[in-house]
């Protein structure tokens, strides 16, 4: 029997390229991999189902389990997580000096439905009170005007969403002071170049991360890995093929970065900042399967419901293939 030929879209990640490189192999799978940024993977898995296998947001794929029309079934390999207090930007000459003063700013969202911006809206209400209903989000294109939400939404009568000017961009806007603020999974390209109003709301966003950890125990996860659902009714044993492929190809990365001899990556104080996270987070901080993440999983589901994303409250095994919400053992 030869290989399945599937697509696989990802980010180029380190704990995705052992398997660009074929030094891991996914059983009975010949992988075509294709290496694209999140705006072009989910625009594209989400508006035509464009890929055999693809990283997906788990924001845009929870709607689609919850209203009962998901192409994909996820498999708990959770290719991007992000603690997201680097993510809110604010204007520094509007007296901006806690998360309780966002009350009544207007506030730049590239999109409302944003995995990112669904964990910041829910921590800011949860540590500081902050309603979404207390901010004017503005959507638009960061860089370029008219950029859509890739996934229709309805929002609560009390969320108040206006469109950016025609031919305006959220950078171009947060840098004039035309908005307050921007929350997003990019920074803005103005605070990249240092404009002299624009910062961040937590400038030690790393304290303020670990100090959320402690309290929490949560690592927030961005993106899942979707496979399309016919493909696991037609091979019930590829979800967990993929899942143990995707498991091997993270530790293999894992090992580089803790491999002294010489950095991997090309960024200083990488041991120190991994014997940081370890210290905090335990030896393996990027976990991977349901049972060491179903707080964190059970925490966004509550907050998309609540933040009137998902049409009812969806339960954590319903994101998952079932054959991945357990594992063997020898």
């Amino acid at each position: 029997m030869s290989d399945l030929t599937l697509s696989i879209a990802m980010g180029d990640y380190d704990r995705t390229r052992p398997l660009v490189d074929g030094r891991v192999k996914i059983d009975g799978v010949a992988p075509v991999p294709m290496l694209l940024s999140p705006e072009e993977m989910f625009f594209r898995a989400f508006r035509h189902a464009a890929f055999d296998i693809s990283e997906l947001s788990l924001s845009s794929y929870s709607i689609s389990v919850a209203r009962g029309t998901p192409h994909y079934v996820a498999i708990p390999v959770f290719l991007s997580r992000a603690f997201r207090h680097t993510s809110v930007y604010i204007r520094t000459d509007r007296g901006i000096a806690r998360p309780e003063d966002l009350k009544g700013r207007r506030i730049g969202i590239a999109e409302y439905q944003l995995s990112a911006n669904v964990w910041v809206r829910g921590i800011l209400e949860d540590d500081y009170g902050l309603k979404p209903s207390d901010v004017t989000w503005v959507r638009g294109g960061m860089d370029t005007p008219g950029r859509p939400e890739k996934i229709a939404v309805e929002l609560p009568a009390d969320i108040r969403v206006e469109a950016a000017p025609e031919g305006a961009t959220l950078n171009a806007m947060l840098a004039a002071g035309e908005i307050d603020g921007f929350i997003g999974p990019r920074w803005p390209r103005c605070f990249a170049e240092g404009h002299p109003h624009v910062g961040r709301l937590f400038p030690d966003s790393i304290g303020a991360a670990e100090e959320y950890f402690r309290r929490t125990r949560i690592f927030p996860v961005m993106h899942v890995l979707g496979l399309r659902r016919s493909l696991a009714e037609a091979h019930p044993w590829l979800p967990a093929a993929l899942f143990k492929a995707f498991s091997r190809a993270k530790a293999l990365a894992q090992e580089a970065l803790s491999d002294t001899s010489a950095t991997k990556v090309t960024m200083p104080f990488v041991e120190d900042t991994l014997n940081r996270a370890q210290a905090l987070m335990g030896p393996d901080p990027w976990s991977y399967g349901v049972a060491a993440n179903a707080h964190v999983l059970e925490r966004f589901l509550a907050y998309h419901h609540a933040q009137g994303l998902s049409p009812r409250k969806v339960e954590v095994e319903e994101l998952f293939h079932p054959s991945t919400l357990e594992a063997y053992s020898l």
